[in-house]
């Protein structure tokens, strides 16, 4: 029962985040939360059985802040299309470089790291892009986060729970 995941919705009927079913429940039996959709499994009690729940909706409005990525090497990749910034080869030999070099001042920040391969890395070696007459592909930035890139890894299986998450196209719906 403690595995089994639910989707937590805002009163606006945001998303917000996901529990396991043990605290969906305490929500709902508390009157702080409504159940919107039900798993295929029961709750077996001693003289009744109830669905549980899968989708669940907040009675009150919850303020949250805007999420944010983590800054890893994987997410800028991801965010630069495992490709070079410099010559734009697709590979997953990829580097991180800092377009200002760390030993100059340059921050360790979302708007000064780049996907370099390897043979540009070395070739801009500590040197800025237009000291090494080299030229970036495109400006880097923070990348924006959707509420899909929350609950993304729970949308597969979680059939009922796409309709509520906005943005979200299934590959198989748009062949089938």
């Amino acid at each position: 029962m403690n595995s089994a995941s639910v989707l937590v919705l805002n009163q606006n009927y945001e998303p917000l985040n996901v529990c396991n079913v043990r605290r969906a429940i305490v929500l709902v039996l508390r009157g702080k939360a409504e159940v919107l959709e039900n798993a295929r499994e029961m709750l077996h009690t001693a003289r009744t059985a109830f669905p549980l729940p899968s989708v669940i909706r907040l009675v009150n409005m919850i303020r949250r802040p805007r999420p944010k990525l983590r800054l890893t090497r994987k997410e800028v990749f991801a965010r630069d299309g495992w490709r070079c910034v410099y010559c734009s080869r697709e590979t997953r030999d990829l580097t991180l470089d800092h377009v200002i070099p760390r030993h100059r001042g340059g921050p360790h920040t979302w708007e000064n790291l780049v996907s370099a391969c390897k043979a540009c890395n070395h070739r801009k070696a500590g040197r800025t892009p237009a000291e090494a007459r080299m030229s970036l592909r495109h400006e880097p930035a923070a990348p924006r986060v959707s509420v899909y890139h929350a609950f993304f890894q729970y949308l597969g299986s979680q059939i009922e729970w796409r309709k509520f998450v906005p943005g979200y196209e299934p590959a198989a719906s748009a062949a089938g």
